[in-house]
């Protein structure tokens, strides 16, 4: 690819993802936008399961709205029995600076969440202008950022140099 191509399908990252079938992964999926979210935890189970997790090595849990994601987060992390954890949620551009608020909030949550237990807290939460832009990174045209944050976290918890 040219580098003043720009890369469509944001999701074929076209790596063989190593297997994780001995690694425990914990999901917390905001239910705002739940149509989208819904979307990325799909998408960040069929990556999980195609690196050969077993179901049971995967906890979903669910919170209000992407604002709580760090606090769950924290609230897994400190069970010290998750290898890594992976945050999904959506957050629209609305007419007022909430978006703002927000969305530097629960980048910066997840970001001290990840920091503070040494494990990897992957960030999976799409900060866009409007919906159309919200359905095409969450199995649309541009693909799916669940699979992208799933992808994070298993190579996270294999690289070797790091772990």
């Amino acid at each position: 690819m040219k580098s003043n191509e720009k890369k469509t399908n944001l999701s074929d990252i076209g790596l063989d993802l190593p297997s994780v079938e001995n690694f425990k992964f914990g999901i917390v999926v905001s239910e705002w936008n739940n149509n989208i979210t819904n979307s990325l935890l799909n998408g960040a189970l069929e990556t999980l399961y195609n690196c050969k997790s077993k179901e049971n090595n995967i906890d979903v849990i669910f919170v209000p709205g992407s604002f709580e994601l760090p606090q769950a987060a924290e609230l897994l992390a400190r069970k010290n029995i998750y290898d890594a954890i992976i945050c999904l949620g959506c957050i629209i551009q609305g007419e007022t600076r909430h978006f703002e608020f927000i969305s530097t909030a629960v980048a910066n949550g997840i970001m001290k969440v990840s920091i503070k237990n040494g494990l990897p807290v992957v960030f999976g939460v799409l900060t866009t202008n409007n919906m159309e832009q919200a359905i095409d990174r969450s199995g649309g045209k541009h693909g799916n950022k669940g699979i992208e944050a799933a992808a994070t976290a298993v190579k996270m918890v294999t690289n070797e140099k790091i772990n």
